[in-house]
């Protein structure tokens, strides 16, 4: 008689939890939910309408219509737009107060570089480069001092010269220039070096970019080249073609500083016709926006014929950061500016950069990828932006933060949208 009680009640409980709606059966599976946003993720073509469930710092679900009952948290997104985190890969973040005994950008553990997380999540930013602030002969110590050090997850592009950016003096030291040396540190550093950098030569002849794709070689890993400043200057189509391997990177790709540095349009503007020859080839053209090289007439001219960039970039640093450039937020909107879309924008900040560090773990909303996430509000109204000779283009949109999240975790919140309104708790 008992058992058959017990199996009368197992049977009610069974045909009960039968008639429960699914979100009671997976009620708070999801630790946070953002909510009605537009999601772009390019690596995924997705552009619409979509929720994503976040649990244990990962992209959990990515679907329409979750049921807000299945998350511990929830965050209306309706209205933003919601994308992975932004991967900006020309900063300089190697911040410290060593003084280098002369005039110079004082860029490795100085006051020219800054500290990563006071100016990424504020701008979407999850993921930062660093672009040859340190060398073979102090990375150990830009690890230790700011990788270790900081929410944003920092990579770096390892300088060619052993000390990294100690100066412009520095820079021209062939004989610190060692490819074997830089490949050694690269090999004990994988999780963090992701190429090597040759900058600010004013020699005459392609040895440092040489001596930086020889570590490339040994290394399978990329170049980027901030190239110019001899005189006179060196040919951009003999640096492209002869010298560049299909997948190394030419930053700055909009500067115009003649005579030491060649442009990629000529002086009417005319994109020159080895340019897109390059791209085509693999070629990767990064925008660096820095404190001087990105110029309004080079962006448009490029752009209106056909010449786009294959990766957006801040070259965030202390001359930079107050100037034309500001962050990452106000450069992607400097595109809108020049015609590009919204879905486009984000490939060049997102997926595109991981393609091209190769961390392809990153710049998605994959499920199971790392919860770096972007919540962008597109303001409409009349905005200016600067170039780096204080030159304006007027707008109509602008990107803005609204909500970042590092690892699944809220590390920025413009408006409080994921907050409890202070007068319902007790």
């Amino acid at each position: 008689m008992m058992i058959k009680k017990v199996q009368r009640v197992l049977l009610l409980i069974l045909l009960a939890s039968m008639s429960l709606p699914l979100s009671s059966l997976n009620a708070q599976e999801i630790d946070l939910l953002l909510k009605g946003g537009h999601v772009i993720d390019p690596k995924n073509s997705i552009n619409s309408k979509m929720d994503i469930g976040i649990k244990d710092g990962k992209v959990f679900r990515v679907s329409t219509n979750i049921p807000a009952s299945s998350s511990k948290k929830t965050v209306d997104v309706s209205g933003l737009y919601v994308t992975p985190g932004i991967i900006d890969i020309h900063t300089h973040v190697f911040a410290g107060t060593q003084d280098p005994g002369f005039s110079g950008f004082e860029i490795t553990n100085g006051f020219g570089s800054v500290v990563p997380d006071d100016f990424t999540f504020r701008a979407g930013v999850t993921t930062v480069v660093d672009a040859g602030s340190s060398g073979w002969r102090n990375f150990h110590t830009f690890k230790k001092q700011t990788i270790d050090n900081s929410q944003t997850r920092v990579l770096a592009f390892i300088s060619i010269a052993g000390y990294g950016m100690l100066g412009t003096v520095h820079a021209q030291d062939v004989t610190d220039m060692n490819p074997v040396a830089t490949a050694f540190i690269m090999n004990e550093y994988p999780d963090h070096i992701v190429g090597i950098k040759a900058h600010h030569y004013r020699g005459h002849d392609f040895t440092p970019v040489d001596r930086a794709v020889a570590a490339g070689n040994i290394t399978k890993k990329p170049v980027i080249v901030d190239f110019g400043g001899s005189t006179p200057r060196l040919s951009i189509e003999e640096l492209f073609m002869k010298h560049l391997r299909p997948g190394d990177i030419f930053t700055h790709t909009y500067a115009y500083s003649l005579p030491g540095r060649e442009s990629v349009v000529d002086e009417n503007n005319k994109l020159k016709p080895f340019v897109l020859e390059a791209q085509k080839s693999g070629r990767i053209f990064d925008v660096g926006h820095g404190g001087g090289a990105f110029r309004w007439h080079v962006a448009n001219a490029s752009i209106k014929q056909g010449f786009l960039p294959n990766t957006i970039s801040t070259d965030l640093y202390r001359a930079s950061r107050n100037a034309g450039m500001k962050d990452m937020a106000n450069v992607m909107s400097k595109f809108l500016a020049l015609g590009l879309s919204i879905e486009d924008i984000i490939l060049r900040s997102t997926w595109n950069p991981a393609k091209v560090i190769q961390r392809t773990e990153l710049g998605h909303l994959s499920v199971g990828a790392e919860a770096d996430l972007a919540v962008f509000n597109v303001r409409e109204g009349k905005f200016g932006f600067m170039d780096a000779r204080g030159l304006t283009m007027n707008g109509n949109k602008k990107f803005e933060a609204e909500l970042t999240l590092r690892s699944g975790r809220i590390v920025w919140d413009l408006n409080g949208i994921s907050g409890q309104q202070w007068d319902s708790v007790q």
